[in-house]
């Protein structure tokens, strides 16, 4: 069965083949009437736009390459909805590849973009080689989301503002009453970040000689070894500050094999707001980075860069809030 093509639409909605052409592009230079016409035509006749040709017209592909940093990680999916709602908006196509099986493969983690003729490429989570990046924001505009590290000439960075995130986690376990607070750290320009607001926070209250800082590899088994170990010492502590969601999980398991209660003898805290914790048996007090709208704010930095608003690199900052719920309370007296 033959295709209807853009002269059919023309033909039933009675109109010239540009007049069509405007109303697919979503010009706003057509008649209501005549936009009707046109897209009742395309639904009867079932015409799909022939993209290949588009892009050849157009020289854009209409589509933006998402490098993740880890596919596994559940903190992604908020942002990407934030990031996928702008571009669709504006007419554009995500195409996704996850970092780490390109690094374990020592696959090129950007020249599959370059091939496809991405129009743009947005970086989500910890950034591959720096000189490889900056080489791919020579050809096309390049965003990171989510990640802290330096980031090349002309890209810009967009994240949560990790130092307020930790200090109003820090902030609320002092103020229910914790002194021996425990931190299980992450790695990179992220996990350093909150790593060190938390040490700052605790310096301003005093309490230097009370906190307990352990480094972990941000997943749930990490986070439930580290647990272990805090939970063995002496002088365990009362509350424990996980630098995300998935080493909280590990450490609400270690809580509870080692025969203790959240948040009865223990607080647990996470960071990402992510569904997990917002599972009615987690439930777990986190920070919400506000990973939909660092999304929203990273389409909508692409887009102003297609249209050559894109100026100097610059980071942009998104603010956390705390969302607490039922794994933090008051320590037991001693």
């Amino acid at each position: 069965m033959r295709q209807p093509t853009i002269r059919d639409v023309a033909e039933q909605a009675g109109v010239s083949k540009s007049l069509v052409s405007l109303v697919l592009r979503g010009s706003d230079q057509v008649r209501p009437e005549k936009r009707e016409a046109v897209l009742r035509a395309v639904q009867e006749l079932g015409y799909r736009p022939n993209a290949a040709a588009r892009s050849l017209s157009e020289q854009r592909t209409r589509t933006v390459g998402v490098l993740l940093n880890d596919l596994r990680n559940p903190w992604f999916v908020d942002l990407l909805d934030g990031l996928n709602s702008l571009l669709h908006d504006n007419g554009l196509q995500m195409l996704l590849a996850d970092a780490r099986l390109n690094r374990r493969t020592g696959q090129d983690l950007t020249g599959p973009f370059l091939d496809l003729r991405v129009d743009g490429l947005v970086v989500v989570g910890t950034l591959p080689d720096q000189a490889a990046l900056g080489a791919v924001a020579e050809r096309i505009p390049v965003v990171v989301a989510g990640a802290r590290e330096q980031a090349p000439p002309g890209v810009d960075v967009v994240a949560g503002d990790d130092g307020t995130g930790a200090r109003l986690v820090t902030e609320h376990l002092i103020g229910l009453g914790h002194r021996r607070i425990a931190h299980i750290a992450g790695y990179g320009a992220v996990g350093e970040l909150r790593r060190r607001s938390f040490e700052a926070t605790m310096r301003a209250h005093g309490l230097v000689d009370e906190e307990l800082v352990e480094p972990s590899d941000m997943t749930e088994e990490g986070g439930y070894r580290t647990t272990v170990r805090l939970l063995s010492r002496p002088d365990r502590p009362t509350a424990v500050f996980a630098v995300n969601d998935m080493a909280s999980v590990g450490a609400l398991s270690a809580v509870e094999e080692l025969g203790l209660r959240v948040p009865h003898d223990v607080s647990v805290v996470g960071y990402d707001n992510t569904n997990i914790s917002r599972l009615r048996h987690v439930w777990l007090t986190t920070v919400d980075n506000a990973s939909h709208e660092v999304g929203r704010r990273a389409a909508r930095r692409l887009l102003d860069r297609f249209e050559g608003r894109g100026g100097a690199g610059q980071l942009h900052l998104a603010a956390p809030t705390l969302e607490i719920r039922g794994t933090t309370a008051p320590p037991l007296t001693d």
